[in-house]
């Protein structure tokens, strides 16, 4: 896998009318897309197709925590759309992601599609220690991260979503298999936004990281053809 096939654009916009431009300017440059929860919000299902027609993959950030019973459901519906990667809510507790994960398997089989890579979400960038302990979790990040991580690969998800500051401990805990994806990725100069644990994108990979997920440092980017290509360099920067 290259470095541009480890790049995933957040397309975290209002509309399709505002992210067709950037999907179409950066076709051939970018060939993973994430849509979550604003631009589903707005555009249903047919963003995914859209996206699909343009030759792009999805990874469908919705973060499903629910009863079992529904998030199973929510994941079947979802193999149906034929996207790359999805995740849930790890802090759902083990019998969720399992039931996701079976389900996942049955309805690909049941359709004779490859299953969508199933990703659990441990403690999301935008969390600081501070804010765990209000949340009455008395754990250090880290720990919590690897503790849920520990949780999604016994329930036969295959991977997870983390900071790049923990994907090296996740890395030396659970070994070479788990699929890994880190978003709060930024260049050195960028600004962190509401993001409180961060790095690049070459740091991230060097930690562990299978795929690193940026947004705003493109989206908001004078020239983003030129923003990506830049990140792809740095990527592979030895």
């Amino acid at each position: 896998m290259t470095a541009r096939d480890r790049l995933i654009l957040a397309l975290d916009l209002p509309s399709w009318e505002t992210a067709e431009g950037i999907v179409k300017r950066l076709e051939g440059k970018i060939h993973l897309f994430k849509v979550g929860l604003e631009l589903f919000t707005a555009e249903g299902p047919r963003v995914i197709s859209r996206i699909h027609d343009r030759g792009g993959r999805v990874f469908l950030d919705l973060k499903f925590h629910d009863i079992p019973q529904t998030v199973a459901a929510a994941v079947a519906q979802a193999v149906e759309w034929r996207v790359f990667m999805l995740d849930l809510h790890a802090a759902g507790g083990y019998e969720m992601m399992r039931r996701a994960a079976n389900a996942a398997a049955e309805k690909a089989a049941t359709i004779g599609i490859e299953r969508p890579r199933l990703l659990g979400v441990t403690v999301l960038t935008s969390l600081a220690q501070a804010d765990l302990e209000t949340l009455g979790i008395g754990r250090a990040i880290e720990e919590q991260v690897l503790s849920l991580a520990r949780l999604a690969k016994q329930a036969g998800l295959d991977g997870v979503v983390a900071s790049p500051n923990e994907a090296g401990a996740i890395r030396r805990s659970l070994g070479p298999d788990l699929l890994l994806v880190t978003p709060g990725i930024r260049p050195r100069a960028a600004e962190n936004d509401d993001q409180r644990r961060v790095a690049t994108a070459r740091d991230a990979l060097k930690a562990g990281a299978d795929y690193v997920v940026v947004g705003r440092p493109i989206l908001k980017a004078a020239d983003p053809v030129e923003a990506v290509e830049h990140l792809v360099a740095d990527m592979e920067t030895p």
